[in-house]
């Protein structure tokens, strides 16, 4: 071949050359993209996810606020009628006993009336989640009783309520007030997995209130 010839061919040759370097460099060009494309298409789905688990977490926690609104709404317009009973009931155990048996007319009627109003106050309550405690027997709860006194007693076990002083309620799961309990003190021991928290302190305010 004469120098004229290859002289020729040469550029040929080097367009040759350039194309497969260009479309190399393409093929490098478009897997960096696909890669790129890829991990944005990753990054996408874990923001999606999070996202989803958020909306979730809100729903659930906005469920329960409504929940919870709806059953503890008249907490405390319940609390504060929790006081009228106490002197509805006060008002009827100030009556002496010859007086409720002296045959007065007037007086059964007044009774019977107060009564009525009692139960149907509290009855109200308990349509609204309200239930009134009854611990008497019971053992010691501290979440729901509140010791004002120990009475020494051998013969009941130990932390056991043996006398209310003012009874308790509670709405739903919560207690809207504890009871003011007296409770047993140097009974027979208990069984460690059935024995109950100790009571607290005796409240002097409270015992005052009651």
């Amino acid at each position: 071949m004469s120098d004229q010839e290859k002289h020729e061919r040469a550029p040929e040759e080097n367009e040759a050359m350039e194309a497969a370097a260009e479309a190399k460099a393409g093929n490098e060009s478009d897997y960096e993209a696909l890669v790129r494309l890829m991990k944005e298409n990753e990054e996408l789905k874990e923001r999606a996810l999070r996202v989803a688990a958020d909306m979730e977490n809100l729903r659930r926690r906005t469920a329960r606020d409504v929940q919870d609104a709806r059953a503890y709404s008249v907490a405390n317009f319940a609390r504060d009628m929790l006081g009228v009973s106490d002197n509805l009931r006060r008002a009827i155990d100030a009556v002496p006993a010859d007086a409720r048996s002296s045959g007065d007319s007037g007086l059964s009627s007044l009774l019977e009336g107060v009564e009525m109003t009692e139960r149907s106050m509290l009855s109200a309550l308990e349509r609204h989640g309200v239930k009134k405690l009854e611990p008497e027997g019971q053992k010691f709860d501290p979440h729901f009783h509140q010791a004002m006194f120990e009475v020494p007693n051998p013969n009941v076990p130990a932390n056991t309520v043996v006398q209310v002083v003012q009874p308790g309620y509670s709405i739903g799961e919560r207690v809207l007030r504890p009871a003011m309990v007296g409770v047993s003190k140097g009974g027979p021991k208990q069984n460690a997995a059935d024995a109950p928290a100790e009571p607290g302190p005796i409240n002097e305010q409270a015992e005052k209130d009651a």
